[in-house]
């Protein structure tokens, strides 16, 4: 399923049905290990760790939301046309939203469970 914002998509495979979906944001990170040994002269060395991601998508109600927190969801989480972001996560937040003219938003906070792999087509 791919739900269109702005300027790009949060695509999910799951047996929520997710719409309304306007914004997402991605952090993807690695841990640095630190390899400072004797011969380094006081100058810190390091190598490449675990790398880890996570993020946020939000929206407008519409449709049914999904349910739970632990929820597993195959993100395709896309920049453009032509870019996107692609993992398998599990949600770990939800924070619905009401305004005074009964405008319902949700936003979900996820968490990468494997490796996040980006293409672009």
């Amino acid at each position: 399923m791919k739900i269109f914002g702005g300027h790009g998509y949060v695509g999910t495979v799951s047996t929520a049905n997710v719409t309304g979906i306007n914004q997402w944001s991605l952090d993807y990170t690695v841990d640095p290990l630190e390899t400072t040994d004797f011969s380094a002269s006081g100058v810190a060395t390091y190598i490449t760790g675990v790398s880890r991601w996570s993020g946020t998508f939000s929206g407008y109600k519409d449709g049914t939301p999904i349910a739970l927190t632990g929820t597993t969801v195959s993100l395709v989480l896309a920049e453009s046309s032509v870019t996107n972001w692609t993992g398998l996560a599990f949600i770990t937040g939800i924070h619905p939203a009401n305004t005074f003219d009964g405008l319902v938003s949700y936003s979900y906070d996820f968490q990468g469970t494997n490796s996040l792999t980006t293409a672009t087509a």
